[in-house]
């Protein structure tokens, strides 16, 4: 006699995809790791496109890519718009990054990441792969303790206070560019450390929410838009702040946000206004790094490690997968 299990409507997205995205990310990850250290960032990012695609498709949902990625540097995505899985099941928003740190894959450097976030059709924000300003800050402190329009130095003394430490107790996490000369010569004029990282600021901003563990208390800089909805789901799920303005610095990419549904091409968007709905947010490690271990490919086994969040339950999971089927890493 078989049972039969209903899942209620509202626990849909949890119950029934927040493992099915987990292998989403997991393929990615596995067929991105294969080209780790190649030298071919194109290669490892088209990897990691198909792998999530294929797994997309299975899946038992109507899914409308939102956030997709490669528009700016022409790189091989799942485009803005692409629908996909089986037509059946619930109507998801989707956002993805199959190889966050394509460069880092390919230099066989710590950091790389597959990652997705899932969504209720019509709560993720539609941004255009433009680049967007980024501050965030992890959970515990009142709202609006820091602004995206302070200066650096300012916010870092807003943080400070509120933490009850001197500013010199305080790390920021800055992506290593020579756009952000001013931002890193601001926030050390506080006395405050400043850590650089090379690529990936998905992975960076997740690192606020856990400052006990990372070391981090702050992210500032300007990084793709895409990575910044990403985030933000993420950060919707493990608490903390986040306030980030698309650069819309051309009638060009004014005209593909109004597009878009961006009326104000000035406005600061929190995270509220980035996921508003149920959302749920998977990364697997392709390199190692200090969120997740990379793929590991042993004899007869490939490891794989992946951490998924679920926004109404704030549960957060670690995923330590040894997979033995290989196969499944093969077919189309």
């Amino acid at each position: 006699m078989s049972t039969h299990i209903s899942v209620p409507p509202q626990l849909l997205l949890e119950r029934v995809l927040t493992l099915e995205i987990v292998r989403v990310t997991e393929r990615a990850a596995v067929s991105a790791a294969r080209l780790r250290g190649h030298g071919n960032e194109k290669a490892a990012d088209q990897a990691a496109v198909d792998a999530m695609r294929r797994e997309l498709n299975k899946l038992p949902i109507e899914g409308t890519v939102v956030i997709g990625e490669g528009e700016r540097d022409e790189a091989p995505m799942l485009f803005i718009g692409e629908k996909v899985g089986l037509n059946a099941g619930p109507e998801v928003d989707i956002a993805v990054d199959p190889l966050e740190g394509t460069t880092l894959c390919a230099k066989n450097m710590p950091g790389s990441i597959a990652t997705m976030a899932m969504a209720d059709g019509g709560t993720l924000l539609h941004a255009p792969d433009v680049y967007m300003q980024k501050l965030a800050i992890g959970p515990g402190y009142a709202k609006g303790v820091v602004e995206l329009d302070a200066s650096p130095a300012d916010n870092v003394r807003r943080l400070a206070k509120a933490k009850g430490v001197d500013p010199s107790a305080i790390t920021v996490l800055v992506l290593d560019r020579p756009r952000h000369a001013e931002i890193i010569n601001s926030v050390r004029s506080t006395g405050a450390a400043v850590r650089l990282i090379t690529d990936g600021d998905v992975a960076g901003v997740i690192h606020c929410a856990d400052p006990d563990n990372t070391g981090v208390d702050m992210y500032i800089g300007t990084g793709g838009a895409p990575e910044g909805v990403l985030a933000a789901v993420a950060l919707r799920c493990i608490g903390g702040q986040m306030q980030c303005r698309l650069i819309l610095d051309s009638e060009e990419k004014r005209d593909r946000a109004r597009k878009m549904g961006v009326t104000d091409p000035r406005m600061i968007y929190g995270i509220e206004d980035m996921a508003k709905g149920d959302c749920l947010f998977a990364a697997t490690g392709v390199t190692d790094g200090s969120l997740l271990s990379g793929v590991k490919f042993r004899q007869g086994v490939i490891q794989t490690e992946t951490v998924v969040m679920r926004s109404v339950t704030g549960t957060v999971r670690y995923i330590k997968a040894e997979h033995r089927q290989l196969d499944k890493f093969y077919l189309d």
